[in-house]
């Protein structure tokens, strides 16, 4: 027989779950971080990242990390954002690897006790900053990098299979970047033109509006770099305000727990607390983006303007609604678990249904449940887009001035000059990040 301390130790317990849950959302730290990082003050920004890396628990330091490697970019310290992000990224993927206990642990709390594997689209991004970074840094990996962003698309896709046969993750849009900095960096050692040309060639598949596509496939297939006496610059562009998580109400899966949950409650011996805290789940939105492109202009001549080789955007958006079903389930479980852990212990104490005991218990239920937050972790200082220009300049030194075009093609906000040195049938890149209509942080010049 159990004594009458049993119902105190399983309250005791409930309240323990009840205090872990629930933390504060990261939604409300990366609001402030991309704030201050949107109007350049990058000092702010690693100084909130860092006190996060500081205080908050290690589920959440792989994200802060992400943030803090777009901010060592744009504070040109490419080597230092190509480690943070070689280190998230094997993280990631030892993450993997489900880990059994912590899945328990978070049906019993909510999401935001795992730690954080990372989207399918934070994923391959990953591997798309490592080969930006590495190409500013030394770039003696960056075509491995930029191999691998399609290596973990298909690696993804294939693990996408569920139980039931469906694999929503076929609908995902592929991510051309990773064969333009390939085609890029083979066309630079004027051999191997079929290599590039097949690069090209993906590029034309994954990402059909990107409107250089077409002449960078007919200049590899003539097997053809620069003419004699020019080089190559390519400008590489973080164009807008990223995709992040806020937290969502499920409304139709909160309404039909409800109804389920009064109707076990009406026929069977114990009742079930009561669904009135909403079902919470996170959901990948875009903020809206004044900028467009990049207008380039070299020696006081406008040459083009930036094109979108990856929508950042639309692909998380896409990718995450393509997987928000299971997001709903998991949730929907979570708070079947915890209504079955007040049923059982309802149970095994022998309370007696519609009993003040059993009340207490119920109220408790709807606490425990009122903790959940959902798990807006995520990447926030991505932008929305990743754009390039491409170049053909004369052997030398040039001034080339960047500016942001808004929706209505007309420049805005203030522009950027950099001086950079083309070399005779070399590449030269640079990088630069427009949040909004202004640079943020430095221009990046690297010379290959």
């Amino acid at each position: 027989m159990r004594g009458p301390s049993y119902p105190k130790r399983l309250l005791a317990t409930a309240w323990v779950l009840v205090l872990a849950a629930g933390c504060a959302t990261y939604a409300d730290r990366v609001t402030q971080i991309r704030e201050e990082f949107s109007t350049g003050d990058l000092g702010r920004a690693e100084a909130a990242v860092d006190a996060g890396l500081k205080h908050r628990l290690g589920n959440d330091h792989d994200v802060l990390k992400l943030e803090r490697s777009i901010i060592d970019l744009a504070n040109a310290h490419p080597q230092e954002a190509e480690q943070l992000l070689r280190e998230v990224r094997d993280h990631f993927d030892h993450l993997e690897q489900k880990a059994v206990g912590e899945k328990a642990l978070s049906m019993v709390t909510d999401a935001n006790r795992k730690a954080y594997a990372g989207e399918d689209y934070e994923k391959v991004l990953v591997r798309v900053m490592l080969t930006l970074s590495n190409l500013m840094g030394d770039g003696g990996d960056a075509g491995a990098y930029a191999l691998q962003v399609a290596d973990k698309q298909q690696q993804i896709i294939d693990a996408g299979t569920g139980s039931d046969g469906e694999n929503p993750k076929k609908a995902y849009q592929r991510v051309a970047i990773g064969a333009y900095v390939h085609g890029m960096l083979r066309e630079a050692t004027h051999s191997n033109f079929d290599d590039v040309a097949r690069s090209c060639a993906i590029v034309c598949s994954w990402q059909p509006s990107f409107p250089f596509a077409r002449q960078d496939l007919e200049r590899a297939q003539h097997g053809h770099h620069s003419e004699p006496g020019n080089g190559v610059l390519y400008v590489f562009t973080l164009v807008g305000i990223g995709p992040y998580k806020q937290q969502a109400i499920e409304l139709p899966s909160t309404v039909s727990l409800l109804i389920a949950d009064r109707i076990l409650s009406a026929i069977g011996p114990q009742t079930l607390p009561p669904t009135i805290a909403p079902i919470k789940v996170p959901k990948v939105v875009c903020t809206p983006n004044d900028v467009t492109n990049i207008g380039v202009a070299v020696d006081g001549r406008p040459l083009g303007r930036t094109e979108t080789i990856t929508d950042v955007g639309g692909m998380a958006v896409a990718q995450y609604d393509a997987v928000y079903p299971h997001i709903i389930a998991e949730a929907v479980v979570r708070r079947i678990v915890k209504k079955g852990i007040i049923f059982g212990g309802k149970e095994a104490m022998g309370v007696q249904k519609d009993s003040l005991a059993g009340l207490g218990l119920d109220v408790l239920g709807v606490a425990w449940e009122a903790t959940e937050s959902a798990d807006t972790r995520c990447w926030g200082l991505l932008p929305d887009k990743i754009q390039v220009l491409r170049l053909e300049l004369p052997a030398g030194e040039h001034e080339v001035l960047l500016q942001s075009v808004g929706n209505a093609g007309i420049t805005i906000g203030r522009p950027s000059t950099q001086r950079v040195t083309i070399t005779n049938g070399r590449n030269t890149y640079m990088l630069a990040n427009f949040p909004y209509s202004n640079l943020v942080g430095s221009i990046l010049a690297k010379q290959q």
